[in-house]
């Protein structure tokens, strides 16, 4: 349990202010932006301040928020400047807890499955309307009138709207101390129940929710400090995304344990909470629940990922925006098995299931490139050329029900994995990492979608048995992906395909079924590049750190391990080297 009662992790908030100046050539875990124009203000007496100049402000925000919290910290503010607020809060008008379970139950599939299906749902659904919308009407009895909470934005009250916006991962350190329930949710459930309800309900109706209301927010403010808040003018946030929207940008990562996980990351990216068991896993790009980090005058503010997308779509992804519209289709993370335990033998499942069963656009097509890995590190990827589905069905249910242990290789190839190889795994294709690599995953955006066969016959972190899912396996696995076409589809055939004094890229091709494509670029001094309207995702992968210059003059550091994004509109680029050693930077983007 960190300091705060409401959150259950030890990982460390977003600092309210720079503390100290940033470096080079050290991994950044709070990387920023600052503002173009405007500033962030901080406190709840500054927005009390801003609200009173009003007669009615609306406050509507995400699922996680403490509402009760920020009542009484603007209530005690706006009596201290010597106003009277009248408080009305959205959830009086939300319909039972009882009735909403109901509705929401035909989204959350079996209550043994970690997978539901995204809702049709929309947030006007959860309410008693009739009632609610008296509010339209609502007495103007006070100084100041404020309906608060999630919802507040259905109202059409000629008022001023803020938004509070929370981190996903704190609202899943929420979750984990029972401190915030589901929407419409009167009780805690178990936390992996209410991450899938999060996740298939209520921030799909709360995302449409935002991009319903987008035009009509005056502010916007991040509420995930307990008595605190940073925030800004909407108005700046959209000027400040134009000129993301036509750069360079990289989201804020956050970082979480497993029962596999490593050392490599605690101890390479400086900064992360040593006194944490492990690293499974990097969030370091996988937008639905990354955040945006903004900066004014040592300020700090953090904005989800979804806003930029809301804004700046067709300017970031360039050639692909009405494919993709405002979903960031490309996913990067790291997978840290050093010193750690194998991944469970897993799929993912074909887009016709993906869509059928879950409802979800696009699957959860995946690659590893192997970062760093020690000697005898191990990938398992595709079927033995002799593989037979009933006999490898009938040894994963024994070892299900009786624990025992299966000789996986019987069944599955096990590779050996070297730095900077690259292996492929579409959709359908059984595959692992192995201890002592560290993975980066570049992949479709959705990241939940795994159906674990076998794993090792062990408990997780809690010593509770890990969800097993062979009949979602089995609908999916491709069992002629084996043999001797693991090397020549799976296995990534690096090709030169441009060289310069000092200079190459390599093209990594991916399989036919990946939508995105890969290169490496090399160059030990400078190197320009032109853009061709299309959004690049890149990490340096080797080296120590470079500097990209876009056209406009702005130059921008990133270190060793550092995911940027360059969207579609950036024009030409130049990278320099800074390090002393050969810089190997992956590229990632839309075939």
């Amino acid at each position: 349990m960190s300091h705060l009662q409401n959150r259950v992790s030890i990982q460390p908030l977003l600092p309210i202010r720079l503390t100290t100046e940033e470096t080079t050539n050290t991994y950044h875990q709070y990387p920023y932006h600052t503002l173009v124009k405007g500033r962030i203000f901080n406190g709840f007496a500054s927005l009390a301040k801003w609200m009173v100049g009003e007669k009615v402000v609306l406050i509507d925000g995400y699922v996680g928020v403490f509402w009760e919290e920020v009542k009484e910290q603007l209530e005690k503010e706006i009596t201290r400047a010597g106003y009277a607020a009248r408080f009305h809060f959205s959830s009086d008008y939300l319909k039972p807890a009882a009735e909403i379970t109901e509705m929401v139950r035909p989204d959350l599939g079996e209550d043994r499955s970690v997978w539901g299906k995204r809702t049709a749902l929309e947030l006007e659904d959860f309410y008693r309307t009739d009632d609610f919308y008296q509010l339209n009407n609502c007495k103007k009895d006070a100084d100041l009138i404020v309906v608060l909470g999630v919802g507040a934005g259905l109202l059409s009250l000629d008022a001023p709207l803020v938004y509070l916006d929370v981190p996903k991962n704190e609202i899943q350190y929420r979750t984990r101390a029972g401190a915030i329930h589901n929407l419409g949710m009167d009780a805690a459930i178990t936390a992996s129940a209410m991450y899938k309800q999060f996740y298939f309900v209520d921030w799909v109706v709360l995302n449409a929710h935002k991009k319903a209301i987008l035009e009509r927010i005056s502010i916007i403010a991040d509420v995930q400090w307990e008595k605190d808040i940073n925030w800004m003018f909407f108005s700046n946030l959209v000027a400040t995304a134009n000129v993301l929207g036509k750069g360079v940008f990289r989201a804020r990562p956050w970082f979480e344990k497993g029962v596999w996980g490593g050392q490599w990351m605690k101890e390479h990216l400086k900064g992360l909470n040593p006194d944490e068991v492990n690293y499974a896993w990097s969030f370091e790009l996988i937008t639905p629940e990354n955040g945006l980090v903004f900066e004014h005058d040592g300020y700090l503010q953090e904005v989800a990922f979804d806003f930029l997308m809301l804004l700046q779509h067709r300017q970031i992804l360039g050639i692909h925006a009405e494919t993709f519209g405002t979903d960031f289709p490309i996913r990067f993370d790291f997978l840290d098995t050093f010193s750690g335990g194998d991944l469970s033998i897993q799929c993912h499942p074909s887009k016709e299931y993906i869509n059928k069963e879950f409802g979800e656009q696009i699957t959860q097509d995946e690659t590893y490139y192997i970062m760093d890995c020690k000697p005898g590190a191990k990938v398992y990827l595709g079927f033995q050329e002799d593989i037979d589905r009933d006999d490898f069905k009938i040894a994963l249910e024994d070892s299900f029900k009786q624990g025992n242990e299966v000789n996986i290789t019987q069944y599955v190839q096990e590779l050996p994995a070297a730095k900077h190889d690259f292996f492929l795994i579409p959709n359908q294709t059984i595959h692992s990492a192995g201890a002592d690599n560290l993975v980066l995953e570049i992949s479709a955006t959705p990241y939940i979608f795994t159906f674990k066969m076998y794993d090792w016959v062990r408990l997780d972190l809690n010593n509770k048995p890990r969800p097993i899912n062979i009949e979602h396996a089995f609908k999916n696995l491709d069992f002629e992906r084996k043999g001797n076409k693991v090397q020549d589809e799976l296995i990534a055939k690096p090709r030169l395909i441009e060289k310069g004094p000092d200079w190459q890229v390599i093209h990594l091709p991916t399989h036919q079924v990946h939508f995105y494509d890969v290169e490496r670029i090399e160059f030990q001094t400078t190197l320009a590049l032109q853009k061709d309207n299309r959004c690049w995702v890149m990490m340096l992968v080797e080296g120590e750190a470079i500097t990209v210059q876009t056209n406009d003059g702005k130059v921008q550091y990133f270190n060793y391990a550092e995911t940027f994004v360059i969207s579609a509109s950036a024009q030409s680029l130049e990278f320099t080297n800074t390090g002393t050693s050969v810089a190997k930077l992956i590229k990632a983007y839309l075939k």
